[in-house]
């Protein structure tokens, strides 16, 4: 299924001096009143409960105020897009106070984190990630991040997949150091969406955001250029080439073939060093509305 793009008028004629392409760098977003009260977050990944990127986005967003619980896969999951399991039952552990980990896929993580850790109240937000390397293009389509966000989606509950990386081979040094900027941008995302929403929804329904950030300066710890909204540009970024054994199996070489992204796009923003912040739904699908929502939400945020 091809992603559509858009350059609704609704989105030049309402964020004029907000971007076409890109977020400029104005006024800090308005700071959330100390009155309002901590979000409930479930908090998922890929890469497994116990990787940095997840433990980082809990410690910072449980420092922001928040009421945050990892439901999580028990084991690293990467690549496994949108599935679900079919199977009669499900190991899960509960190995600390607020961290449960699923025997199965992020999708199987948020299904039971809904249902059985928050006990069908659902959680006001649902944040996947913080992914270890980029989910852009190609990538997303099948990125168990942002198939996490996408059961909340489809359960109705507002989420965020969040990823660190460049359109580069990720390196692990930088990349895991990439993850504190990553983290503290979501907080200020999130404050943003809290803000705007006052006592609504963080987002409109159906609606989600798939951020990734780049990795700046030599150590990783640099911050991006700026904010972009984006959608997901069209190329695969992967490409498999198959060798014949001759025995029956055949020998598989995945390597990136990345081209240069398309104006506007996910690829674009992120190797300009910029933070690129795409609105979905679970459909895979986005219209003119979402883009105009999304760069008056992200108008003066700051990496």
């Amino acid at each position: 299924m091809s992603r559509k793009r858009f350059l609704p008028p609704a989105l030049l004629i309402l964020c004029t001096t907000a971007l076409s392409g890109t977020a400029p760098a104005v006024a800090s977003p308005r700071p959330v009143p100390v009155t309002a009260p901590p979000l409930r977050i479930l908090l998922t990944n890929d890469d497994g409960y116990e990787a940095p990127g997840i433990r980082k986005a809990f410690a910072r967003l449980t420092a922001a105020g928040h009421d945050v619980t990892v439901v999580a896969p028990l084991t690293n999951q990467s690549g496994t897009g949108t599935k679900t399991t079919s199977a009669s039952t499900i190991r899960v552990e509960h190995p600390e106070p607020k961290v449960w980990a699923v025997d199965g896929t992020p999708g199987d993580s948020v299904a039971f984190g809904l249902s059985e850790v928050f006990g069908g109240r659902a959680p006001d937000l649902v944040v996947s990630g913080t992914n270890y390397g980029p989910n852009v293009a190609g990538l997303a389509t099948h990125s168990g991040t942002v198939g996490g966000a996408v059961a909340a989606l489809e359960s109705g509950v507002p989420a965020i997949a969040l990823s660190t990386g460049g359109v580069s081979v990720p390196d692990p040094v930088t990349t895991v150091n990439a993850m504190d900027p990553t983290v503290d941008f979501a907080v200020g995302l999130i404050d943003r969406l809290r803000s705007r929403a006052r006592s609504g929804p963080l987002l409109p329904e159906g609606v989600g955001l798939n951020v990734n950030h780049p990795v700046v300066g030599p150590d990783g710890r640099g911050a991006a250029s700026g904010v972009a909204v984006t959608f997901q540009d069209p190329q695969p970024i992967l490409a498999a080439d198959f060798t014949d054994s001759g025995d029956g199996t055949w020998k598989v070489d995945v390597r990136p073939r990345l081209r240069p992204g398309v104006r506007g796009s996910d690829v674009e923003a992120l190797g300009a060093g910029r933070i690129a912040v795409s609105p979905m739904r679970a459909t895979w699908n986005t219209g003119p509305l979402e883009h105009a929502m999304t760069s008056a939400l992200i108008a003066g945020l700051r990496p």
